[in-house]
């Protein structure tokens, strides 16, 4: 007997298109469940053939939330295709760079997307459970919301003269020094950022409690996480070294330099998802499952590095231990990130060198293969190019954040959907919390592609009822 299906299409409030199907039994429980990401963007095959300077800004476009992450990862690979070092300024400009992109993208996944769940409630009123109710229920923090995307974007635009899809980190650094200006600007609107992320935090560490159930079955089963730590152990967002750790908090390998990414890395092709299927190559696939991002990022992580956000950190692992397995948690762990952020955007603003003028190494083609790593708002993003003599593009493979969580976001729904969806007594709040937990990820859709391996072809052949009577698989 065909069991029976709910599909969950479009889910809401993510960047990007997908949809969730849950299989049921004849008790009306859900025996299965699967997240699908249903577009193909196809960037690493049209890529090829350009000339690999041209790769920052064409890669930038992949996304409108994360532009800044693709073009930094780019420029990295490119750095290396010229093997080069930038200049200690222009490195210290691409990491404020991302401060900003961090910011801005952490405000707009937990204020505009993931709050009207935390705020509201999950079963409040769909047609209010939203930025305006929001704003009708808690003024106040929606505002906060709002101002504090605004401060991360006018960073970006004041260092790279374009809030969106900039084209200011270039191969060998960036294109324009810092000016006096732009730096006093910001430093001067930083304060009531931090503020922001101070009442944040206080006031969500205020509503935990209100979410024990979602807090035990948003995601817990136990998995590997990867995340860039520096060599003392510290968190890093734009440089820094692949660490994985185990769940029972064994680091498993360290400081895996990006261009050996692939010996840690593998890639398999799902068959109900155009995304790719990162792995763990050591343990295999699937049992090489891991998770990144700001969830992952603080397990693997020893410590932060500024005052604030270390604070925060302690108060957090005091709470739930040092590896934090619910994926519910990855709001807090956000928030810790956007606090970080900030000071560290401090930091670097407050350095001798931030306004230097040399900002930019020069070279030509010195090498066939690059790899730029870097750590995406959502995790670890990965960009690889092989190139030919004349430095003309000849293969690509991105791994993006969201590619990383793949196979962790789909077990995370098939939990949360077998315990709270009941279906022979649907209600919205139910398939809401399927919802919510691929929010709590924070994916970014439009920045999946997939080449490498197969997307696994299926043609059935149904009858008048829907019985499947014969199926094909390519």
């Amino acid at each position: 007997m065909e069991m029976k299906k709910i599909i969950i299409d479009p889910v809401t409030r993510i960047e990007g298109h997908a949809k969730i199907t849950l299989h049921l039994n004849e008790a009306g429980r859900v025996a299965r469940a699967h997240l699908h990401v249903t577009q193909l963007r196809g960037f690493e095959k049209f890529c090829e053939g350009r000339p690999f300077y041209e790769m920052p800004s064409i890669t930038a476009r992949i996304c409108g939330i994360c532009p800044v992450s693709h073009l930094l990862a780019s420029v990295k690979a490119c750095d290396a295709i010229m093997a080069v070092q930038p200049p200690e300024t222009a490195l210290l400009l691409r990491e404020l760079l991302h401060c900003g992109q961090v910011t801005q993208s952490h405000a707009l996944s937990f204020f505009h997307l993931s709050a009207p769940d935390l705020l509201l409630g999950m079963d409040f009123d769909i047609a209010r459970r939203n930025l305006l109710g929001m704003l009708e229920e808690h003024p106040e923090i929606a505002r906060d919301g709002i101002a504090l995307r605004k401060f991360g974007q006018q960073v970006i635009e004041r260092l790279a003269k374009e809030r969106v899809h900039p084209s200011w980190a270039v191969p060998g650094g960036v294109n324009a020094p810092l000016t006096a200006e732009a730096r006093d600007q910001i430093l001067a609107e930083l304060p009531a950022a931090r503020d922001i992320a101070r009442r944040t935090l206080s006031f969500f560490k205020g509503v935990l409690d209100r979410f024990p159930e979602e807090i035990e079955h948003f995601g817990n089963e136990p998995t590997m996480y990867a995340g860039l730590v520096d060599a003392r152990g510290g968190l890093q967002l734009y440089e820094g070294g692949l660490r994985f750790r185990d769940a029972a908090g064994k680091v498993a390998a360290d400081q895996v330099p990006a261009r050996r990414y692939a010996e840690y890395i593998g890639e398999a092709a799902a068959p109900t998802s155009y995304l790719k299927a990162p792995y763990y190559k050591p343990l295999g696939y699937p049992s090489g499952t891991y998770r990144v991002g700001p969830l992952a990022r603080l397990n693997v992580a020893d410590f932060c590095g500024t005052p604030e956000a270390d604070a925060e950190l302690a108060e957090y692992r005091q709470r739930f231990g040092p590896v934090v397995e619910s994926s519910f948690h990855y709001h807090y762990a956000r928030l810790i990130e956007a606090l970080y952020a900030l000071e560290r955007m401090e930091r670097l603003l407050n350095d001798p060198l931030i306004l230097d003028t040399h900002v930019r190494a020069r070279a030509g083609v010195n090498a066939l293969e690059g790899v730029g790593m870097i750590e995406a708002p959502r995790g670890v993003l990965i960009h690889h190019y092989k190139v030919d003599d004349k430095g003309a593009i000849r293969w690509v493979n991105l791994i993006v954040a969201t590619g990383h969580n793949n196979l962790a976001m789909d077990r995370s729904v098939e939990q949360t959907a077998r315990r709270f969806v009941d279906g022979k007594r649907l209600q919205e709040g139910m398939l809401n919390r399927v919802s919510a937990v691929v929010r709590a990820y924070d994916p970014c859709l439009s920045c999946s592609t997939h080449a490498a391996g197969r997307v696994p072809l299926s043609i059935q052949l149904l009858d008048a009822e829907g019985r499947r009577l014969d199926e094909l698989r390519g």
